[in-house]
């Protein structure tokens, strides 16, 4: 699987993990599905240990527990954390989108 993330997405997960109380070994679990406005829902909880099925991915010392159809939709992408004024959260980029779409998020 070939997914990224950024510093400032590990930096933001890193907080989500430390605040959830998920001790030591805990991970963010990552849900990642097609629909909503944007193509894709996301929602994300921190466990103690992933769920059957799982990915475990380390990034920068930070596990994510990634289910199959997670991993499936985010093959190739890289995340991000913005907070702006306007906008906070993560952040989805498909580099290899073609061109002509407009967007490449």
């Amino acid at each position: 699987m070939n997914l990224t993330f950024t510093v400032k997405a590990e930096n933001f997960i890193r907080r989500m993990i430390r605040f959830g109380g998920g001790g030591a070994g805990a991970g963010f679990r990552l849900i990642v599905t097609p629909g909503g406005c944007s193509g894709f829902n996301t929602d994300f909880t921190v466990e103690t240990e992933p769920f059957p099925g799982d990915a475990v991915i380390d990034s920068g010392g930070v596990r994510m527990f990634l289910p199959m159809e997670t991993r499936l939709l985010l093959d190739g992408f890289i995340v991000d954390f913005t907070d702006t004024p306007s906008e906070t959260g993560l952040k989805f980029y498909n580099p290899n989108a073609p061109a002509a779409c407009g967007c490449s998020t």
